[in-house]
């Protein structure tokens, strides 16, 4: 079983960002912090959680770090005892407001990992991106949590920008590469609705070329990747649970919960969760949902997809994809090539 607490406050919000985060609604941080702690108590037994059987508990955002480190001791007091003794425990963190005293006393709660939104390494970029901070202080950020004894560090790049070019790319992943960190997630920039990046022509960089070399340059650097946009000497527990369809917790406005074959949507507007915090939507998913979601994650990363899985129909398509060596068969698993192409491989299995 995993956990996933969602915090939706924001220093500033970031050009290309739709995720559901807030910059001017700091007022109300207070007093979410002490609903989130009803919701998880109602979680808690929802799920019949036994001691000990939360193997990875996420703090997303967002921005965690937004939130002052000694705010989380009431949420972390009522779920250690819940949490297996080698839980893996993430909190996502903005280098500009990840002070030192933030990072340690966020290790002293429980935190053993940390992902920092960095973006990248050029100044410019930051700017272009949206972002507050800079190169000097992401860099001090991750020193600072390598110092605090945080052994799995992991940072987030973003790729295709109008902006990038091989060599701008090629000095992000040398200074990447330099860092005290065992994992980073690089993401092609995505024109979401709702931004203010949406309806520009001129933000992006499509270069399929692009994309592919950095990718492999990453690779290369000494992190294999596991996932289309996750690389790492370490693979995230939390990621992979959520690709195995593991039940999960979602606690905090916007989050999302998962058990057996349900889902579960706390409101997303912080007022409205605030008043009632154990409000949830429910969404039913039938087992050609979950058949589905089982082909694009396996396909999208390296946990791959049991045979026993597909129809005959299907079973006649991946072993053409098979002979084709666009998918690889190991141990009764199926595997994808060219995470590039996962969603078209989906597609043409399932169609």
């Amino acid at each position: 079983m995993l956990a996933y607490l969602h915090i939706p406050f924001c220093d500033s919000k970031c050009h290309y960002c739709a995720f559901n985060s807030y910059e001017n609604k700091g007022t109300l941080k207070q007093n979410y912090m002490h609903h989130i702690t009803t919701q998880l108590r109602f979680e808690l037994e929802k799920f019949n959680a036994e001691k000990e059987s939360i193997t990875s508990l996420f703090i997303g955002g967002g921005t965690p770090s937004t939130i002052p480190a000694s705010w989380y001791e009431p949420f972390f007091k009522m779920i250690t005892p819940y949490l297996s003794q080698d839980a893996e425990v993430t909190s996502e963190a903005n280098p500009h407001s990840a002070t030192q005293e933030w990072i340690q006393t966020m290790k002293d709660l429980g935190v053993n990992r940390l992902s920092f939104g960095v973006q990248s390494f050029n100044a410019e970029k930051l700017i272009f991106l949206g972002r507050n901070h800079t190169p000097k202080i992401a860099l001090q950020a991750i020193h600072n949590a390598s110092e605090a004894g945080i052994q799995n560090i992991s940072l987030d790049l973003i790729y295709g920008t109008a902006l990038d070019t091989p060599s701008l790319l090629e000095e992000d992943l040398h200074i990447t590469s330099s860092l005290p960190i065992n994992h980073l997630s690089a993401y092609t920039l995505t024109l979401e609705e709702a931004t203010p990046f949406y309806k520009r022509k001129d933000v992006t960089n499509d270069s399929e070329e692009l994309a592919k070399t950095f990718v492999q340059a990453i690779i290369q650097a000494g992190f294999p990747q596991y996932e289309i946009s996750n690389f790492g000497r370490y693979q995230s527990i939390h990621n992979k649970g959520y690709w195995e369809h593991q039940d999960y917790l979602g606690i905090g406005a916007g989050a999302v919960g998962f058990l057996n074959n349900k889902r579960f949507y706390p409101s997303k507007e912080i007022e409205t969760y605030i008043q009632n915090p154990l409000f949830q939507e429910i969404e039913t998913l039938s087992r050609e949902d979950l058949h589905i979601e089982t082909l694009f994650l396996g396909l999208r990363s390296n946990i791959g997809i049991v045979l026993d899985e597909f129809s005959p129909k299907e079973r006649e398509r991946v072993n053409l994809l098979i002979r084709e060596k666009k998918l690889t068969c190991k141990d009764n698993r199926v595997f994808n090539n060219d995470y590039f192409l996962s969603d078209e491989i989906a597609l043409f299995i399932t169609q």
